[in-house]
């Protein structure tokens, strides 16, 4: 399989191509900047720099010809300021669907988040309902297009080490939390499985190994 991810220096993204490169897939990651290059190959990937924010889809495009999957693993991050939060996760993600379509490379895996609906609570900060909003608005905008895609939406992330034991549901889900090793084993997952196509799917830590908790869907 050949696999680009936007947000290639992400901490989900490097663990997803370690993955992929360990079983022999072919990886691509997006990069902001040249310094981060290095990293990625250490893992096996290919980096290309390619900032987001700047790029338009006819330029991304050739960079996707002939993947077989896209992943958006792109954020701007905390304290990146709400301006960011528009151009970022949710502009970035609508290039990268453009560029897609160009390229002729349907199966669009999205990150996204739990608790877009918090968005609207008074007790929300302006920066982190610009977040939820942009995220919100990202999905609608896949969702709407004639792409393979799959919304993966994980709870509180951790770093803490995989356990390899999720629960895997279309929403609602009970806000949890699920580590970024599990994450991206099931992004792995998911890749592999047609059944989860046209699915928006929340995630956390729970009792079912990855591989069955894919396989249920």
């Amino acid at each position: 399989m050949d696999v680009v991810i936007a947000g290639g220096h992400g901490q989900i993204a490097l663990r997803l191509e370690r993955l992929l490169a360990a079983r022999g897939d072919t990886v691509t990651g997006l990069i902001r900047r040249a310094g981060q290059a290095g990293e990625l190959e250490a893992l096996g990937a290919r980096p290309v720099v390619c900032d987001l924010e700047q790029a338009t889809a006819a330029e991304l495009a050739p960079v996707l010809a002939g993947a077989d999957a896209v992943v958006f693993a792109a954020g701007a991050g905390p304290a990146s300021g709400s301006a960011r939060k528009e151009t970022v996760d949710r502009g970035a993600a609508a290039l990268l669907a453009d560029a897609a379509e160009l390229a002729g490379v349907r199966r669009y895996l999205m990150i996204s988040s739990m608790g877009l609906g918090a968005a609207e609570r008074p007790e929300v900060d302006e920066e982190f309902r610009t977040y939820l909003r942009a995220k919100a608005a990202a999905e609608e905008d896949l969702r709407a297009r004639a792409l393979d895609w799959t919304v993966l939406r994980p709870g509180v992330l951790t770093d803490d080490p995989g356990q390899g034991l999720v629960r895997l549901a279309e929403p609602p889900v009970a806000m949890a939390s699920v580590s970024r090793d599990d994450v991206a084993a099931v992004l792995l997952a998911l890749l592999d499985t047609p059944a989860s196509v046209g699915r928006t799917l929340e995630l956390v830590t729970g009792e079912l190994p990855v591989a069955e908790a894919v396989a249920a869907l």
